[in-house]
């Protein structure tokens, strides 16, 4: 028997905290929050691992706390690019721009095309979305399947625009010199000279403790752990 949208609401409703909300609003969470933790969401999920439907009807609940949680069930390989697009469109929340809506986009055939719509895109949210939605293809795919020329560019475009890119877009773009220094060896190289050439960039991140990651550092973590051009099976965290 499947379980029904009202079923799992009632679930997050019970779950959420006054707490884990102003943590949420901190990072710029507002509107229909309840503050579920990610632990609390990742139980929940995995007894609606495999219920699509289910999980397309959480996101357009909402819901935020819903929407994170659908990202986290959905199977980005079957939606379509209206149904993707229709996600960033309602993707408000930083959290699900940047994580929930990459997570099942970089999955999907129309992924790679969606990402340079959405990189070119004038809403804030919709551009930093096809960033790390491009992050995540590089990541999960192997560098045969990659254009490697249009990534190259990309590489381009974040230094000539990110000094003047709005505040998320600019996180985005040094996650995506991130993603390509430590998982595509043919432009390793590149991004990381481009990295070094960045130095640290200045993102406003609110009221939260939350820093931007030195590009250069962070792809010389992942080398040091031995993890470099090693492709994951999900960007899903």
């Amino acid at each position: 028997m499947s379980t029904s949208v009202e079923q799992v609401m009632k679930q997050l409703k019970a779950k959420g905290s006054e707490k884990t909300r102003k943590i949420f609003e901190r990072h710029g969470g507002s509107g229909d929050l309840y503050g579920v933790k990610v632990a609390d969401l990742k139980v929940i999920a995995k007894k609606i691992k495999g219920e699509q439907e289910l999980a397309m009807a959480l996101y357009d609940t909402g819901n935020m706390d819903a929407q994170y949680l659908a990202g986290i069930v959905a199977d980005g390989t079957t939606m379509t690019k209206k149904q993707l697009q229709d996600w960033v469109r309602k993707a408000s929340w930083q959290m699900v721009a940047e994580y929930t809506v990459p997570w099942v986009a970089s999955e999907s055939p129309h992924g790679r095309d969606l990402a340079m719509k959405w990189i070119a895109a004038k809403k804030e949210h919709v551009a930093a979305c096809g960033w790390n939605t491009y992050s995540g293809i590089v990541t999960i795919t192997e560098d045969e399947g990659l254009e490697l020329d249009e990534i190259s560019d990309l590489l381009g475009r974040v230094e000539d625009g990110i000094d003047a890119a709005k505040n998320r877009v600019k996180y985005t773009m040094n996650g995506f010199v991130i993603a390509v220094g430590a998982y595509v060896k043919p432009l390793s190289k590149d991004a990381k000279a481009l990295a070094k050439r960045l130095g640290k960039v200045e993102v406003d991140m609110g009221d939260t403790s939350c820093k931007v990651p030195l590009a250069t550092e962070y792809i010389q973590k992942v080398e040091k752990a031995g993890r470099a051009f090693k492709k994951r099976k999900t960007i899903r965290c």
